[in-house]
């Protein structure tokens, strides 16, 4: 049996292949517990594969809690990790900091070697120049100038480093990509989680035959291989359901559309156009960048669980701070006291008063009427507050990107996402809303239908008219097939353009789709000026675990609004002059009235 399991900040999500589904509270101090736990709700037997989404690698770099990490890099760029870049976090806020360096300065060594910036040697590397380093490190992150063009030197010094017994990190294995700020900061990212997801994953790998693992780019990777790379898992979770509403909006029509994800904790949004996700090159997580591929998720601290509160100018403020699990919201009657969007929506009916959610009996309402009033909040104003940020993001996701929401879908999942749904669907002039079957546990289909991946990166500082582009992409993307291991899908190459003298790049199929992708983001373009590629890109693509839209059928409740319908891992809330009607895959197509 093969089965898909989403570990969220309140409830960890698993779904089998045949369609059964388990939903239990996320176990925060050890998050494996709750998968298991799912698991043996699903089958007695021991799974032959589990598809596995994780917060692990996410959690530990918010709350700082990854390994102690030292820096070996160039001489006299030490403090690159530091210097960052000119821009700021909130350009006129004069009292935000940026995020703290994850290697503190007394943990930063150089070594003695150059390289140019076309790859050559300018100084041989000395190894002899490396410092002993303190007993109580546990990790190394190597990242020397320029080795995204020629590893050699790096490969020397992480020779070295192994042999004195410590856990290296290269920043040519983990990202090898120009601009040494965000590849160094990546591939410390990676040397701090390391540790503790080596740990984690090699305990989860007693739950299944086979862990296979979801990346930020959604696609799987075995457990062994996540391990050494966890940086690449800093979006492991959402990436699975963005995956998914691809699949289910081009089964109903509707290639273009945004993904929209509510559960506990936060909210993820995606754009996807001609039914593929969007990409993204770089994520900001924490504050730090990781250079990494991913899906272009765009997440605001906005769940069922989002406190509500009432701030020192006397502003409605709900989120980012979450109840998540436990205590979780008060209507969950397990001693919680703050008002949430959860208690907001049981209040104002959009939750039905007999409701009960997985893993306890019905809600408490009157428990939700008292921290709705020790805070002195309103419920309607709680919605109203949390729907507004949740716009915001989806507008985030289209308009900022030259995208007209008007004509696009909003697939709506999570426990909470079809609560909200048709609200922000209003806001934005969207024309439907597509709630997937096994909406409350979407993530986890996903996960459980993902094909396994494999991702390569090359540096490429060249002008569009290099005769030798075409050649290295078809040899990129038969190491990317050779790496996949297995029968592969699909190979998809592309290229990081810009015009020359630009300081950012876009990632387009080929150099002749640059000019029109440019004019769609940036709203122009530059005839005859001349193009520089920086990057050569070949994603490997194997055969998919499941198929989302083959999963078998649900029950659905269609008709009219106003009404609440209840499903057994979500509530939808259609509101007066909205109907809903059966879609393709058991989709529930929620429309307005003619």
């Amino acid at each position: 049996m093969r089965i898909g399991s989403d570990t969220g900040g309140t409830f960890t999500d698993l779904v089998a292949e045949d369609g059964r589904v388990s939903k239990v509270p996320s176990t925060r101090h050890d998050p494996g517990a709750a998968v298991r736990t799912g698991i043996k709700e699903l089958t007695k037997d021991r799974p032959d594969v589990l598809a596995h989404g994780t917060t692990v690698a996410t959690n530990a770099l918010l709350e700082r809690r990854g390994a102690r990490v030292a820096l070996v890099t160039t001489e006299g760029f030490r403090d690159v990790i530091e210097i960052a870049r000119q821009d700021r976090p909130s350009l006129y806020d004069q009292t935000v900091d940026r995020a703290e360096p994850i290697v503190p300065r007394e943990w930063r060594y150089e070594v003695v070697e150059r390289l140019d910036a076309r790859g050559g040697e300018l100084t041989p590397v000395d190894v002899e120049s490396l410092p002993a380093m303190p007993d109580d490190i546990q990790a190394v992150a190597v990242c020397l100038l320029h080795s995204d063009l020629d590893e050699d030197h790096e490969r020397v010094v992480g020779k070295e480093l192994s042999a004195r017994g410590l856990d290296v990190s290269l920043s040519c294995e983990v990202s090898p990509e120009f601009r040494e700020y965000e590849r160094t900061v990546t591939t410390a990212v990676n040397a701090y989680l390391r540790p503790i997801c080596r740990e984690y994953l090699r305990e989860l790998g007693a739950a299944a035959d086979e862990v296979l693992v979801m990346t930020s780019a959604g696609g799987l990777t075995a457990a062994i291989d996540a391990a050494e790379r966890p940086a690449a898992l800093l979006l492991s979770g959402p990436a699975g359901g963005v995956a998914a509403a691809a699949s289910v909006a081009v089964a109903n029509g509707q290639p273009d559309a945004i993904s929209f994800d509510m559960g506990g904790t936060s909210t993820d949004v995606c754009l996807i156009l001609d039914g593929r996700p969007e990409p993204a090159s770089e994520r900001d997580v924490a504050g730090l960048p990781v250079r990494l591929p991913a899906l272009d998720v765009h997440t605001i601290g906005a769940g069922g669980g989002s406190i509500a509160h009432v701030d020192t100018g006397g502003a409605l403020v709900v989120g980012p701070e979450s109840a998540g699990a436990l205590p979780g919201p008060a209507c969950y009657g397990r001693g919680g006291d703050r008002p949430t969007v959860t208690d907001a929506n049981l209040l104002v009916g959009h939750i039905a008063a007999d409701a009960s959610f997985p893993g306890f009996a019905e809600l408490d309402r009157a428990a939700a009427e008292r921290a709705m009033a020790s805070a002195g909040v309103d419920p309607a104003g709680v919605i109203a507050v949390v729907n507004a940020n949740m716009e915001q993001a989806l507008r985030t996701a289209s308009v900022e990107r030259g995208v007209d929401p008007r004509g696009l879908a909003l697939v709506a999942f999570g426990g909470a996402g079809p609560l909200h749904a048709c609200a922000l669907a209003d806001a934005l002039e969207m024309p439907c809303v597509i709630v997937p079957a096994r909406a409350g546990v979407f993530s986890a289909v996903g996960i459980l239908a993902a094909a396994r991946r494999v991702d390569l990166v090359r540096s490429w500082p060249a002008t569009a008219d290099d005769i030798e582009i075409p050649t290295a992409l078809e040899h990129l993307g038969r190491e990317a097939a050779h790496a996949l291991a297995e029968a592969v899908e699909s190979v998809e190459l592309a290229v990081d353009c810009r015009y020359a003298g630009q300081s950012h790049e876009l990632t387009v199929p080929s150099v002749a789709s640059f000019p029109a992708e440019h004019q769609r983001r940036n709203g122009y373009t530059r005839p005859h000026h001349p193009i520089e590629v920086m990057a050569l890109r070949a994603t490997a693509v194997g055969r998919p675990g499941a198929s989302v839209t083959g999963l078998p059928d649900v029950e659905r409740q269609t008709g009219d609004g106003p009404r609440v319908v209840t499903e057994t891992d979500c509530t939808i809330w259609l509101p007066e002059g909205w109907f809903a009607e059966r879609g393709m895959a058991s989709a529930l197509v929620l429309r307005r009235k003619p």
